[in-house]
């Protein structure tokens, strides 16, 4: 790809010509976020958000069930705040809950509530989501992850609006609008047998999906902004400007848990700087990997054949800042596969990421089952 077709090198030269009266090497918040505008939480930038927010306006005003697809940390929960937001319940509860944290034993009782004596420990009654989100919005969040016994009890509420606690035998009208959301592919689990067709059927339609960060660079100066501003007001820190060498580095970067990575390394960035500004070298997210994977020369390679002069690059210099990035990511996952001895769920808390982000680089970089790095000594090399 040319570099003129770099979505990465886009974006970098969109951002050096709207700073240009600027000072040379630092970007202030100013020009970082300027051409952009804040709606709901979002970073409106591109066609595609922008698209986005059409839909929400298209579809607030109505009750209509609505999925939201998206890679894990690309704000499905500000979609859905904001269809909360524009629609005319917006002045009633907006009741988030994540299915992935449902308890098997529970999870009928802690959707659809109980009555006292339904079960052990059952003392008293309990509303469940539904009936805490009545006149307001319901968002269930990894949809995915709803286990399969209560598919059909969701379809049946989404359907006729009623909902029946554990251990009653009176069904209660819920008067909700229901939003879901997934990072996983719902089509592929229909043809897999562990998503029901009919209630796929009934929640897909109809959807929003956001891009992975990755795709809408453009839109990470905003942000960067954005998350530079929110940590200086809760860590009383006045950091006003960002070197465009460390720009460019978070342009580079392909952001595999998206805003959310995003915000932890600005997060990083802040507690770690003194002054009122951010270099390169204060971005400590994975910093002593990406050091080795950077710095480290191209292998048969001595390090005084690196360059031909003192300010000249070598003519046959092997890597882009894209593959040193790759490289680096592929040497923190592998040194935090090792610390949580093949953990993927630990290994996503090490790198603040999701688990199915983890779960993804794992198949990206053809590095197999986490458990096989259980034996591997922290010496291993990428």
């Amino acid at each position: 790809m040319s570099a003129s077709k770099s979505p990465v090198a886009d974006a970098m030269n969109s951002l050096r010509a709207e700073s240009t009266g600027s000072a040379c090497e630092w970007l202030s918040l100013k020009d970082l976020a300027q051409g952009s505008e804040w709606v709901g939480g979002m970073v409106v930038r591109s066609a595609q958000v922008r698209k986005i927010l059409k839909t929400i306006s298209l579809l607030s005003p109505h009750k209509a069930t609505v999925l939201i697809q998206g890679e894990s940390g690309t704000g499905k929960e500000l979609v859905a705040r904001a269809l909360h937001a524009l629609s005319s319940r917006h002045g009633g509860p907006f009741v988030s809950f994540n299915c992935s944290n449902l308890v098997d034993s529970l999870a009928e009782s802690q959707l659809f509530g109980h009555v006292r004596g339904a079960f052990t420990d059952a003392r008293e009654d309990s509303l469940g989501y539904f009936r805490s989100a009545n006149s307001g919005t319901l968002f269930l969040d990894e949809i995915g992850e709803l286990p399969q016994q209560l598919q059909p009890k969701l379809l049946r509420a989404v359907e006729t609006h009623e909902i029946q606690p554990v251990g009653s035998s009176h069904s209660y009208s819920v008067d909700i609008r229901l939003v879901v959301a997934t990072n996983r592919d719902l089509r592929a689990m229909v043809k897999a047998g562990q998503f029901r067709d009919d209630l796929y059927y009934r929640l897909s339609a109809p959807a929003i999906l956001i891009p992975p960060l990755r795709e809408r660079h453009e839109a990470i100066p905003a942000f960067v902004a954005h998350f530079i501003q929110h940590f200086n007001r809760l860590f009383g820190k006045e950091i006003q400007f960002v070197s465009r060498a460390a720009m460019d580095a978070l342009l580079a970067n392909q952001w595999l848990g998206n805003v959310r990575e995003l915000g932890h390394a600005i997060e990083n960035a802040v507690l770690m700087t003194d002054g009122d500004r951010i270099d390169i070298g204060d971005l400590t997210c994975h910093r002593d990997a990406a050091v080795e994977a950077i710095d480290q020369p191209a292998s048969g390679t001595p390090a005084s054949d690196m360059t031909t002069g003192a300010n000249e690059p070598a003519k046959d210099w092997p890597y882009s800042l894209d593959a040193a990035v790759r490289e680096a990511s592929k040497l923190a996952l592998i040194r935090a596969l090792q610390a949580s001895r093949g953990n993927c769920h630990r290994a996503a808390e090490l790198l603040g990421v999701s688990r199915y982000t983890v779960y993804r680089m794992l198949d990206r970089f053809g590095l197999g089952e986490g458990l096989k790095y259980r034996t591997l000594r922290k010496s291993t090399e990428v």
